[in-house]
């Protein structure tokens, strides 16, 4: 029987909508969320993630503003701005959209963002809280898989979930927040021998490697959840994801289409995420 394709759509505006209604009670207050983007240079994956995220933002009704800067500006240049963004109370969140130009330090850029408004949740402080269980902004993709399995109402305690990826923005804190659901939880890597056999171990198995369609149905438990992150643009101009769709949906039991869901939910977390810094600044406001 091939697998229930998650409907990320569906899924989507559902949780959209509820941001939506609690940022308009926000704004009855006379306070609405602010979200500023920072592009440097003209990457074109980049441009296209920018620009819908600032389209999420309208519709949900939070203030955005993108600053778009050539691929030549100096880092001093960009930390100035950031330092500006920092003070600017209108700013709920901050997001330097990655990769930067090579002579750009991103960690550098990334020190410098407000931790209360590191609404990625790169900042050395926010990955601290993040692993030892401290409140923090959640990362946005890792937590939009979470959202999407509770959403269907898949239990994730005493499961198995092997995650393939080790990345910081996304194979590392996804495992974080496997085990905050009581999860047990392997990481994969290009180092990892057999690798296929851990994988059909998985009950759950969520692949961020950036590799096109090397997951096949090979790798996969029948019967498993499979949570594709990954997006690579084929030499035809489709995009696909890590995970053989075709293939691997013979076998799942679950399984999300590449484009259409891990994408658009990172940014709705993104939207959360900056709520929940409007949220966290009024409060800090009240108590001064």
């Amino acid at each position: 029987m091939p697998a229930q394709i998650i409907n990320g759509k569906e899924i989507v505006g559902e949780v959209r909508e509820q941001i939506k209604q609690e940022v308009e009670a926000f704004r009855s207050q006379g306070i609405q969320p602010g979200l500023a983007v920072v592009l440097v240079g003209d990457d074109a994956a980049s441009a296209v993630y920018v620009r819908n995220k600032a389209k999420a933002c309208e519709a949900a009704g939070i203030y955005s503003e993108v600053h778009r800067l050539p691929a030549e500006t100096l880092q001093v240049a960009l930390l100035d701005l950031i330092a500006r963004l920092n003070a600017d109370s209108k700013i709920n969140g901050i997001l330097v959209q990655l990769p930067l130009p090579k002579h750009i330090d991103e960690d550098t850029v990334i020190d410098a963002i407000n931790v209360d408004k590191d609404v990625d949740c790169f900042h050395p402080i926010n990955v601290g809280n993040l692993m030892i269980g401290k409140e923090s902004f959640l990362p946005c993709t890792p937590s939009g898989v979470i959202a999407v399995l509770k959403h269907l109402n898949i239990s994730l305690s005493g499961k198995h979930a092997v995650v393939i990826g080790r990345s910081n923005i996304v194979g590392k804190p996804m495992a974080m927040l496997l085990l905050r659901e009581n999860a047990t939880v392997t990481i994969c890597h290009s180092k990892t021998a057999n690798m296929e056999e851990i994988t059909r171990q998985a009950d759950i198995l969520i692949v961020a490697v950036g590799r096109a369609q090397m997951v096949t149905r090979s790798y996969v438990k029948p019967g498993a959840v499979v949570i594709d992150v990954g997006m690579n643009r084929l030499e035809t101009g489709k995009l696909v994801g890590d995970v053989d769709f075709d293939d691997v949906a013979e076998v799942a039991g679950y399984i999300t289409p590449v484009p259409g869901c891990v994408g658009p939910m990172t940014i709705t977390m993104l939207l959360r995420n900056t709520l929940e810094a409007a949220k966290r600044a009024k409060l800090t406001s009240s108590l001064v």
